[in-house]
């Protein structure tokens, strides 16, 4: 068991008081965690999985203003989404960048009245929008952030201009929108380091992964997944974070009497990686935020030398963990060859795909994309106040979590002493204007290429120095294939340092290896070794957990073994 772990179980063996319990570690549970600990209150975070590993993980990679929820009348929730936004750009500049989109256009008027019909709170579906309504559109959003604007006002051009821009869009368009955004190159990871962050600050709460808790008497039992381990637990308040899961969740955490409407409406949403350089170039660093046949909204913009593409909207009536089903895969490849009709555009070509369930409020709307995106904290009563956390989305998990936080100070009749607005993130403190700075200072002032050192600085921000002076002077600190940046020595820093408990901890959430179909057979067995080495497991639980893993792509990624042993056979011919 790592030490990290060993030392978060150990204190609670010791004191199993919290002032909070907080259940669920994706996103908004994680934020609503280091909201609470910065308050002065001890807490504890319980994750029966990995950190955002469920709907955390499964974002479309926008931190965004949310446009098209001015078509839902949702003013509110797109000033908060720009601020939080603005806030990331600033506090994880590292992870967190800005992101220009282009929206093609191929009527004038079309929409208006849908619109109209989408403000004053019908169900409507979407129909085509045309240059006015999203010339109205981005007008608000420029007005939004007139008084802090950190990125530029949008743009209109003409067909022509757009054709010279991006030739090889389809030539049914009269006109493109060119505004801002952001994205997030690795959520997961960004994740982890506010994690790191709180306990680096607060060292009494403790975050637990790979955990189960339930209500006992008048307590609870927290389970060890890893040792089976029960540890009993008492808190003054709970926080129900499970997103999908929460209506499961609820009366695991109250007295078994406790009867409640639904809070959560799920809706499936799908996305692929593709390899395909045609589209990455056509695409010419600008996200495509485009109209499918039937009025859903797609994107498609470059993500880690790739190209991210999606996503459906599907509604599903019980939480699971989801894959990308066929017609899904279809329905986003059909939508790319709508804009790009001269492209090649195959399944061939993607390298793996995700899915994930959007925990939303629970709506009848029959159009899903009519469904608010906005958040908000239920109260229940019981021996133990429970605040469940419904709805919610990445952009704005911060401004969520001092909401909920807010309501769980004001029962504990505690008062907030922090506000996290303007607090810098992990890897994002000191973060220079230009990433290039501190890539040269680590070239240079260790001796490592420049090539290794853009791959910290993209992946650690700041934190790269922390990780080098690890890994550097160490026999293991070599690429784990010739084909491959990271090196093993940088596995070990993250087994021993990032919560970390399974290879799929290691290749799908604290690196981007799988998710830009860099894994291989042979890499899988690689990291499979330097993990039994360093948790202690036998030859044949690492023979197991490489095939466990490689089982996981291909049940919920789309990676084959059949791709993998082909990627083992295509880096050896490369490397020959």
């Amino acid at each position: 068991m790592p030490e990290q772990r060993d030392d978060n179980l150990d204190q609670i063996r010791r004191n199993g008081a919290f002032d909070v319990v907080v259940v669920g570690g994706g996103i908004n549970g994680i934020g609503v965690f280091r909201e609470l600990t910065l308050q002065g209150l001890r807490v504890l975070l319980v994750e029966r999985r990995d950190f955002c590993s469920g709907c955390s993980a499964a974002p479309s990679r926008m931190i965004h203003g949310g446009l098209r929820y001015l078509e839902n009348g949702e003013f509110d929730l797109v000033r908060e989404s720009l601020r939080e936004r603005d806030a990331l750009l600033v506090n994880a500049p590292h992870m967190v960048r800005p992101l220009a989109t282009t929206i093609p256009i191929a009527s004038v008027f079309s929409g208006l009245l849908n619109s109209a019909a989408g403000f004053l709170g019908f169900t409507s579906r979407p129909a085509s929008r045309g240059a006015l309504p999203i010339k109205v559109g981005l007008s608000l959003y420029d007005w939004t952030t007139r008084r802090r604007r950190l990125l530029p006002r949008h743009r209109f051009r003409g067909a022509r201009e757009t054709m010279r821009r991006w030739p090889r869009l389809t030539r049914r368009l009269r006109y493109s929108a060119t505004y801002y955004d952001a994205w997030i190159s690795y959520p997961e990871r960004l994740g982890v380091e506010l994690l790191l962050d709180t306990a680096h600050l607060a060292s009494s709460s403790i975050a637990l992964n790979y955990a189960e808790i339930s209500a006992d008497g008048a307590g609870y039992t927290v389970r060890d997944g890893a040792t089976g381990e029960c540890l009993p637990v008492s808190a003054s308040a709970v926080v129900n974070a499970t997103g999908a899961w929460l209506d499961e969740a609820v009366t695991q955490l109250a007295a078994p009497e406790l009867k409640t409407e639904p809070f959560v409406s799920g809706t499936k949403g799908s996305h692929l990686i593709l390899d395909c350089a045609a589209l990455h170039e056509a695409l010419g660093g600008h996200m495509l935020f485009f109209e499918n046949a039937d009025g859903r909204v797609c994107i498609v913009f470059p993500y880690l030398g790739k190209v991210l593409a999606g996503s459906t909207d599907i509604r599903v009536e019980a939480a699971g963990r989801v894959h990308c089903e066929p017609e899904e895969r279809d329905y986003i490849l059909d939508a790319l060859r709508l804009v790009f009709p001269d492209i090649a555009i195959s399944a061939e070509q993607i390298v793996f795909s995700y899915s994930g369930i959007r925990p939303l409020p629970k709506s009848d709307h029959e159009f899903t994309g009519r469904i608010s995106r906005g958040h908000f904290a239920h109260r229940l009563d019981g021996p133990v106040p429970q605040f469940c956390m419904v709805g919610g989305k990445w952009t704005t998990f911060r401004a969520f979590a001092e909401q909920t936080a807010d309501a769980v100070l004001a029962e504990l009749g505690r008062q907030r002493v922090r506000d996290t607005l303007e607090l810098a993130i992990g890897g994002g403190v000191g973060f220079p204007d230009d990433a290039r700075d501190l890539e040269r200072d680590l070239s240079a002032g260790h001796g490592i290429s420049r090539e290794r050192a853009a791959h910290l600085v993209d992946a650690y921000g700041t934190r790269a120095k922390e990780v080098l002076n690890f890994c550097l002077g160490r026999d293991d600190d070599k690429p784990l294939d010739q084909a491959c940046l990271v090196t093993a020595a940088e596995i070990v820093f993250l087994i021993r340092h990032e919560f970390v408990a399974g290879l799929g901890d290691i290749l799908l959430r604290r690196t981007s290896l799988a998710i830009r179909g860099e894994v291989s057979t042979s890499l899988i067995r690689r990291v499979a070794e330097i993990a039994a080495a360093e948790l202690g497991w036998s030859e044949a639980r690492a023979r197991r957990e490489a095939e466990a893993f490689i089982d996981e792509l291909g049940q919920y990624h789309g990676v084959s073994k059949e791709m993998l042993e082909q990627r083992t056979r295509n880096r050896r011919l490369a490397c020959a």
